[in-house]
Order: C-alpha cells, then sequence, then structure tokens
C-alpha cells in the first residue's frame, strides 16, 4: 500500500525559505507521477507543482513560478518542494500527491494517493 508522508512546514517569516519533502513507500517511486497541491482555511485545494517520473518535466501554478522549485529523487523515493521569497499568501497545508501513467496533471482529481499534509504559516 503506497503512503506518502510530508515534513518541512513550519512557521517562517515573509521573505524566508523553506524545504517541503514528501517521502513515499510501498510502491515503484519511479512509475508515479508526482505533485504538490495546497489548501488554504476557506479555499478550495489548489495546484502548486507537479513533475514527471524522470524528472525531466516540470510544471507550476503561476503564483509560485520562479519562487519554488519542485524536484525528486526517486533513489531516495522522495519528492522536494523548494519555496524562496515566502509570502503571506502562501500559508495553507501542502500535500504531496501521486498518480500513475505518464500525465502530469494539475488537476487533483487525478491524483490517487495522498498524504496527510503539512502546515506552513508565512507571517508578515
Amino acid at each position: 500500500q503506497v503512503q506518502l508522508v510530508e515534513s518541512g512546514g513550519r512557521l517562517v517569516q515573509a521573505g524566508g525559505s523553506l524545504r517541503l519533502s514528501c517521502a513515499a513507500s510501498g510502491g515503484t517511486f519511479s512509475v508515479y507521477v508526482m505533485g504538490w497541491f495546497r489548501q488554504a482555511p476557506g479555499k478550495e485545494r489548489e495546484f502548486v507543482a507537479a513533475i514527471s517520473r524522470s524528472g525531466g518535466s516540470t510544471y507550476y501554478a503561476d503564483s509560485v513560478k520562479g519562487r519554488f522549485t519542485i524536484s525528486r529523487d526517486n533513489a531516495k523515493s522522495t519528492m522536494y518542494l523548494q519555496m524562496n521569497s515566502l509570502k503571506p499568501e502562501d500559508t495553507a497545508v501542502y500535500y504531496c500527491a501521486q498518480r500513475g501513467g505518464t500525465y502530469v496533471s494539475r488537476d487533483s482529481r487525478d491524483y490517487v494517493y495522498w498524504g496527510q499534509g503539512t502546515q506552513v504559516t508565512v507571517s508578515s
């Protein structure tokens, strides 16, 4: 059974940086497309970034492009999200998700497995 565990979320000041990790177990990590999503209080879950199985292709929401970097280490079955120049509007619970196939989707409905989330709070 696939299990995804996020870590790295915490309180940080605006302009600061964080690196989130998503450790996967129970499956062959390299055959899955991976994504990061976030959900702020009172808002719907939204796409943040996604990465292809090899890591060669990455996609970002316009709101984080140029500030966030998604990456993966298939040997460690781990995905990362480097977040720089953080803003208060980045405050949310961040989730990692996994889907089969090769299509790197931005739609949360296409993802099958989800982690429990990690809280990121950016103070102004």
